[in-house]
Parts: C-alpha cells; structure tokens; sequence
C-alpha cells in the first residue's frame, strides 16, 4: 500500500488521548514559576537553593527516562506505563504544595522528575505506533502546539487564582491551592489517558526513530524539566564506528555555551522578577505569560522563515537579538523611572520577555535543520541525540552556574556572563560553511520521514515489511 493511499490506517479508534496531554501541559504551566516562588516566599530559599531545587528535578529524569523506555519496550504495555507516570505526578505535585520543610519539598521536587520521566518516551512510541507515517510530521506539530497552548493556559489560569480569586486571602495558602490544582490537572491527564488510550497493535525501536524523535522541537524554552532534551541520551552510550566531523564537534560545541548562557539567565531568573525587580506573584506568571504565548504564536511561522533564509543566518539573527534583550535587562536608568514592582515596569520586562519568546521560536526551528542539514541522513539520529545531550548538560550546568554567580555576586554578573556566551556561542558557528544549508525545509523533513520508514521494523512475528505499508 501506498503512504500516499487514502486509506485510514489507525491502531486506535480515536486520537482524543492526545487531549490527555493537555491538562499535564497546564499543570506545567501553572508549576513552572510556582514552585520557585513558593520555595522563595513560603521557606525563604536563597536563590542558589531554588536553582539546585530546579536543576536537581531536571537531573533525576536523565536515568529514568531512558528506564521507563526500555522497561515500556520490552513489556506488553505502554498505556499503563503513561497512565502511572501520569498518577505519579500529580499525586507528587499535590505533595510539594503540602510540604512542611525545604529539604522536604527538595526531595519531592526530585520525586516528582522521576514519576514524570516516562511521560516523554513513552507518549512519543505510542503516537508513533497508533498512527500512520503520513500523519506522523502533523502529529508530533500537534503535540508541540498542545504542550505550548497548554502551558500558556495555565500561567493565565495562575495570574487569574493569584491576582483575582486569592486577591483577599494569605498569599502562601492561595499558592499552595493553585499547586495543589496543578497536581489535580496531571491527575485529570491520567483519566483521559485510561478512557481514550488503546494499547497499539505493534512495536517500534525507539533507537531506529531517534531522528523522528527528537524532530519534537519545544515550542517553550524554560520549563521545569528537560523531557526533550534528555530524550535520546542513550545515544551517547551507543558505540558507533563512524567518526564525528570537525563541523558537527564545532556545532555541538557552540550549542553547549549558547545553552549555558540560556540557563544561567532563566535559572535565577524567577527569583531576579520576585527579588530584585519586587514583582507580587501575579506579576511573575504575566512575565511568563508573555514568553510562551510569543514562542507558541511563532512556531510554526519560524520554519516558513528558515525556507526564505538559511538557518545559519535566520539562526545567528536571533542569537544576536538574543544578545541584546539580554543586555536590556540589566539595570539602569529605566528601572528607576518605571520604579520597582509598578504597572509600568512589569510591561516593559514582559515585552522583553516576549520578544525572548520570539527569539526561542526561530533558534528552536533554525537550530534543528541547520544540524539535520550539516550531517548525512545515516547520521542524523546519533547527531540529533547528542544536540539534545550536549543541550541538555549546558542546561543544567547554566543553571546551577547562573544561580551562584546571582546570589553571590548579584543580577549584573550573572546576565552579563550570560549575555557574553550566547555571544560566544554565535561566533563559534561563524566558521560552519554556508554552502551547506541549500535543501528546502520541506524537503529536509519528507526525506527524514521517508528514511524513518525504511528503518522501522516489523512488529514480532509479523513478516520483515515496513510498519504503515501493511493493510490492517
């Protein structure tokens, strides 16, 4: 059968489980900023503390998301894996908002990584192996745009409870109900997931689909944990004969160090809104309101740009706005004419945040085809694994980092430093040669599909043909 047949091929009678990660989006949305605030205001953590909270979480998913893919391969049940991970967390959030001691809630916050790792994985081979081919490429969009519709509901949801419905009540018990509501919400995508999700009929190998895989750009820059970016870390235990090239080691590099001054600015950069510019609670989720709702409203638009331009340049562009709406954050003459925690200043650091939204939107798309389009199409999941590894590690070392520089030497040297790898990390990948970014957008990605299919196996017992050119 042709992928071009219109024949309705499907391992499940619906695909309204995808709505299941519609709420877990929101419960992110509402706990990203949350849980530091609530760490600042209700244990008085230091910044550094709330950092090491933040990165501890991210680091704990590193093991168990690749032991919740091999356990999900290798046992007759994805459903109930997602199901579980979904319970997890949200019974694990509900936790952290009723903890009595910051070590507790520290403890939690990493429980709490654990149970949401298999989220990732494990979503990610189901919708592979309950859909066609042809819907794959739409299908992984939808899911960024879920997860970024999502997350943006949730942080209006959070200045909503904050600004509007708690406006009367002690501060730290209207947070700990809207936390508590997130740990609700991820409970919600667990129902959703046992009513609408059908086990799928066959198998695939999450290491032959790593190049699909991690094609799942996030359409949001900072959330609590690094699920896309630690996916496919087992990559880099995987042996492989072929040396990497001088260009990618080049890239790979600059991505690090433009990673880590990602990091250090956003690591402290709740406690930067609550501390330094003495922003109330509901003004912290409209500074973040307004990141994610640019980033989401731009996705999709930015691959349109990558086709008109190349991705080194559209790439290099936005790192180099980057670079400047870093700058503006620093202090100076306009935080004293708006004046600390007023209306004003709370609109001029939510536009720049917004416009860092923007930014985030073009560097996640142009990032990602200037790689697929600087390696061979046999290299592309070894080297889109360790992009989202060597991303990931200069995530969580950025911020740590960003969290000392802050709490010992102030907001100045740690944006600074920030500012200067980003710019360091543009340099780097001046030298990359530009003649080597001459494929279409699109075609890049229907060869990457069209290679997907050739390596997909069959399932067990079933004979050696490719997965979606069988008739059901």
């Amino acid at each position: 059968m042709e992928v071009r047949s219109h024949v309705t091929v499907r391992a499940s009678t619906n695909d309204l489980w995808f709505l299941a990660y519609l709420p877990l989006a929101i419960s992110d949305g509402i706990a990203t900023p949350l849980i530091p605030l609530l760490a600042l205001q209700h244990f008085g953590a230091s910044a550094f503390a709330v950092t090491i909270i933040i990165a501890a979480s991210a680091m704990s998913q590193v093991p168990f998301t690749m032991l919740w893919g091999n356990l999900s391969d290798r046992v007759a049940h994805r459903k109930y894996f997602l199901v579980a991970s979904f319970v997890a967390t949200g019974v694990a959030i509900i936790l952290i908002a009723l903890a009595h001691d910051l070590i507790t809630y520290f403890w939690l916050n990493v429980v709490e990584g654990l149970a949401s790792a298999a989220s990732a994985p494990i979503g990610t081979m189901l919708l592979l192996e309950t859909r066609h081919k042809r819907w794959w490429p739409q299908d992984i969009g939808l899911f960024g745009l879920i997860s970024g519709l999502g997350t943006t509901i949730g942080l209006g949801l959070g200045f909503v409870w904050l600004f509007v419905i708690g406006f009367n009540y002690s501060i730290i018990s209207v947070m700990t109900g809207l936390l508590v509501l997130a740990g609700v919400l991820a409970l919600l995508s667990a129902i959703i997931a046992w009513a609408w999700i059908e086990e799928p009929v066959v198998r695939l190998e999450r290491r032959s689909l790593a190049d699909l895989i991690n094609l799942h750009r996030s359409v949001l820059e900072r959330v609590r944990h690094f699920r896309t970016r630690i996916l496919n870390l087992v990559d880099l235990t995987r042996p492989s004969t072929d040396p990497v090239p001088r260009r990618e080691i080049l890239f790979l590099a600059a991505l690090g160090v433009m990673t880590l001054g990602f990091d250090m600015f956003y690591g402290p950069f709740p406690v930067f809104l609550w501390q330094t510019a003495h922003f109330n609670d509901a003004a912290v989720f409209i500074v973040y309101l307004g990141a994610s709702a640019a980033s989401t409203a731009l996705f999709f638009h930015s691959g349109k740009a990558v086709e008109v331009h190349s991705p080194k340049l559209v790439f290099l562009e936005s790192l180099g706005g980057r670079v400047l709406l870093m700058v503006a954050f620093l202090w100076g003459p306009i935080y004293v004419l708006f004046g600390l925690g007023s209306p004003a200043l709370v609109g001029w650091i939510t536009l720049l945040n917004a416009a860092l939204g923007v930014t985030w939107a073009f560097i996640s798309t142009a990032s990602t085809l200037f790689l697929v389009r600087l390696v061979g199409r046999s290299s592309r999941g070894r080297a889109l694994g360790l992009y989202n590894a060597v991303a990931g590690a200069g995530g969580l070392v950025g911020t740590l980092a960003g969290g000392f520089v802050f709490a010992a030497y102030g907001v100045g040297l740690a944006y600074s430093l920030a500012a200067v790898a980003v710019a360091v990390g543009a340099v780097m990948l001046v030298p990359i040669p530009y003649h080597l970014f001459t494929v279409p957008h699109t075609s890049a990605h229907r060869r990457t599909w069209r290679s997907a299919r050739a390596t997909s196996p069959a399932p067990r017992g079933a004979p050696l043909r490719p997965y979606g050119d069988r008739h059901r």
